[in-house]
């Protein structure tokens, strides 16, 4: 059943995946972090070490062309009977914003039926899951009851808990269904072909639009199988991968103003010798983050101008990123510094494939003019 989400004080599930339709409208609802305002009064360093915790979403490239893909085949799969309805599957390296842009999506999707109203309005617009490890079709199916709270026993078969869901789902008006961690299935194996199977079904008797999310699909046996071959042939990709730290323009243009050099001139990259520099999106993304900061000595523009060893420390990636300047916001609020540097963020150790992209470790050799030493006999 579908019940209203619950009015006490939000516990410590509040931070857990919105993976029930009450967390997920307790996500929706729950007011974004908001950078601070000329003329607002200062806030408290607990406030700002809760507020660099939460911390702003930046609209990266990947999560305004999820959110116009997304809106584009809802609009699409709208009146389509009989079939399934397109689907998409935003792929791409882990940490590169994936999930971010899949919730953002459903934020949006959530906001905008509940601003439409009116008896036409959906109850629940959106359901989130996510694909448990080693999934089968019932744990699936377990899934999307959990989510409204459909009542299942351990002695209904998986037809009947199919039938429930899809009978629960269509009634209150799901419109779009986000699934993460579509990369779990594996549909070479009886199991993975079964909840393959089993979502297929899915899209053709649930009135809504699929998107997932998992990582690197293409190079996994996510599209092996006859399952696998008809999910390919229904889903539209988009890459989520790092940010470039060049755009084809900004290395044109250095090919451009390289032959400058010979003067002296210095390039569009502030460099010699044509050195190209870290342009949109990712100085963009850098310089969005930078203005949401809260703290009282950083100098604004520092960090975009350190945009090349920023994309050095992160390899592009948008939650290494993240990860690096919150952290660095709130080390500098601890130790009353209140301003990023080089130096301090140069302490920071990030995620194992953020440092063995810009640490990366060298095989120690073994000394030379030493030997092992031998056995004598006598």
């Amino acid at each position: 059943m579908v019940t209203d989400a619950p009015t006490a004080a939000p516990g410590p599930e509040q931070d857990a995946s919105p993976t029930t339709w009450e967390l997920f409208q307790r996500f929706v609802t729950d007011p974004a972090p908001e950078p601070p305002k000329p003329g607002d009064p200062p806030r408290t360093a607990e406030q700002r070490l809760a507020y660099h915790s939460r911390f702003v979403t930046v609209r990266t490239p990947a999560v305004v062309r999820t959110s116009l893909e997304v809106r584009t085949l809802m609009a699409l799969g709208r009146h389509q009977q009989a079939t399934a309805r397109p689907s998409l599957i935003v792929t791409g390296p882990p940490t590169t914003g994936k999930t971010t842009a899949l919730l953002e999506v459903g934020r949006t999707c959530h906001l905008a039926e509940q601003a439409r109203g009116g008896p036409a309005a959906s109850q629940v617009p959106v359901a989130y899951l996510l694909v448990p490890p080693g999934a089968t079709a019932k744990t699936l199916a377990l899934e999307f009851a959990r989510y409204l709270g459909i009542p299942v026993s351990s002695r209904m078969t998986l037809t009947q808990i199919t039938a429930a869901v899809c009978h629960t789902y269509n009634t209150v008006g799901v419109r779009l269904v986000l699934i993460d961690e579509i990369h779990r299935l594996t549909p070479r194996t009886t199991n993975g072909a079964g909840a393959a199977d089993f979502l297929k079904d899915l899209t053709e008797k649930i009135r809504a639009t699929f998107v997932y999310a998992g990582i690197d699909v293409t190079a996994t046996q996510l599209f092996t199988g006859t399952a696998g071959a008809q999910l390919a042939g229904r889903a539209q990709l988009i890459d989520c991968d790092p940010l470039p730290a060049t755009t084809p323009a900004d290395r044109a243009n250095s090919t451009t103003t390289s032959s400058r050099s010979s003067t002296g001139e210095k390039t569009a990259g502030g460099g010699r010798n044509g050195a190209a520099v870290v342009t949109r999106p990712f100085r963009e993304t850098v310089t969005a983050m930078e203005n949401a900061l809260d703290l009282d000595h950083h100098r604004p523009g520092s960090l975009a101008r350190l945009a090349p060893y920023l994309h050095q420390r992160t390899a592009g990636r948008i939650g290494s990123l993240s990860r690096l300047l919150r952290r660095a916001a709130i080390t500098a609020i601890l130790d009353g510094t209140e301003k990023i540097t080089r130096t301090a963020m140069d302490t920071i150790t990030l995620d194992h494939l953020a440092e063995q992209h810009y640490r990366p470790r060298t095989v120690a050799r073994k000394p030379t003019g030493t030997s092992r030493p031998t056995r004598t006999t006598t």
